[in-house]
């Protein structure tokens, strides 16, 4: 199958980057001819005879708005002069002007500028305005895109949802969660020491971005004062964040250790007896699933997309976000009972084992193969993205 991939990064360190690199390297495994439209490619992708990348420059430009509309326009250029060179595309998002077969969302703008916790109310300043209207682009070119789509591949249950409050009928969407590194995270034992952390105590970690109240890490602070004893290893950059000084306000601080950002996460992880990411919004987090590769008891929420892989033997999913005394409830009980988090560790490996990186991109082969084999099929090949049949009406299905 002749392939290509549109986005803006393929490689790992990058959430959506990391999938578009584990579906073009099992791509090439099994035989495609992949074409690469994007800005940066791991360069050991470029070492097989069967890759060919094509680079859309945007450095230079001002903003991500500006650049990602360049990368739109040059993109939807190219493809109009190679579409039928292809048997299928594959594109994230509004990623690009032009028309896709299919539509990998790992993130719903229309969903996330109705959100309480969006950045344009929390900063009424010049940076919560460019948030508003990139957001609003977004949100826009996102829906035109989702509408050309052939096939809509949903990171996420939560993800589904959305797009189905937007208007893409449930019919067109498949559910591929995210996968994870089952090597990098894997179950161990870290030294604390080694890692600024204390031994002798049972530490719960919190991870992600802390400049905004987002994830949620101030209703994690706020329920940590009512758990004695507990202490919380926090990775994020603490440039510009309130949550340092909210933690001393508290009178926890003593037991709070921000680490700043961290790529020694896997690490870090095997150091923590339980992880707790109650997010106020997100899509399908990797760090989730990093965490019950690592058989750490997970408290989440129903809010947090990929909550749906939080089985009740693998940790706690609240079903409110910033309910302070069920989170502290939830802390507590995983605090005071290390057989229960020993026991929860070890199905959390289980769910984990699942969704490897290996099974996720042969999820979105399967896929691509279905999708090849109905347009041969179809009488009216290749037509204009206004005409061409839709997906075959299959239920929906989850990747194992």
């Amino acid at each position: 199958m002749k392939l290509c991939i549109v986005t803006h990064k393929i490689k790992k360190g990058d959430g959506q980057g990391r999938v578009n690199y584990e579906v073009a390297q099992e791509a090439i495994r099994q035989g495609y001819q992949l074409t690469l439209l994007a800005s940066e490619v791991a360069p050991e992708l470029l070492e097989n005879s069967s890759v060919n990348w094509i680079s859309i420059p945007v450095e230079g430009y001002p903003s991500e708005l500006i650049r990602n509309f360049i990368f739109a326009k040059k993109s939807a250029d190219w493809l109009r002069k190679n579409r039928d060179t292809f048997d299928l595309i594959k594109v994230n998002g509004a990623i690009t002007m032009g028309a896709a077969d299919v539509n990998a969302v790992h993130f719903v703008h229309s969903s996330w500028w109705l959100s309480p916790v969006h950045i344009s109310r929390s900063r009424r300043d010049f940076y919560g305005l460019y948030q508003w209207l990139f957001t609003a682009a977004n949100s826009y070119w996102e829906k035109q895109a989702f509408s050309q789509a052939k096939s809509i591949i949903a990171v996420s249950e939560k993800v589904a949802k959305e797009l189905v409050n937007i208007g893409v009928p449930r019919q067109k969407i498949r559910v591929v969660l995210n996968g994870v590194d089952l090597e990098e995270f894997t179950p161990g034992v870290s030294s604390r020491t080694s890692l600024g952390l204390p031994e002798n105590v049972t530490l719960a970690l919190f991870a992600g971005d802390i400049r905004t109240p987002r994830k949620n890490l101030d209703t994690v602070l706020q329920a940590l004062k009512k758990v004695a004893n507990l202490h919380l290893a926090v990775v994020g950059d603490t440039k510009g964040s309130p949550f340092l000084e909210l933690a001393n306000s508290l009178g926890i601080s003593e037991r709070v250790h921000f680490l700043g950002y961290r790529r020694d996460i896997a690490k870090i992880m095997q150091a923590a007896d339980l992880f707790v990411f109650p997010s106020r919004y997100e899509a399908c987090t990797l760090v989730l699933l990093e965490a019950l590769a690592s058989a750490l008891p997970v408290i989440t929420a129903t809010a947090t997309g990929g909550a749906e892989l939080v089985t009740a033997e693998a940790g706690i999913v609240l079903p409110e976000t910033d309910n302070i005394d069920n989170l502290a409830a939830s802390l507590s009980l995983l605090a005071s009972d290390r057989s229960l988090r020993q026991q929860m560790g070890q199905a959390a490996r289980i769910v984990a084992e699942q969704h490897s990186w290996t099974n996720m991109a042969q999820n979105y082969l399967t896929i691509f193969t279905e999708l090849n084999n109905h347009e041969k099929h179809s009488s009216h090949p290749h037509l204009s993205p206004s005409s061409r049949p839709m997906p075959l009406s299959e239920s929906p299905t989850t990747a194992n």
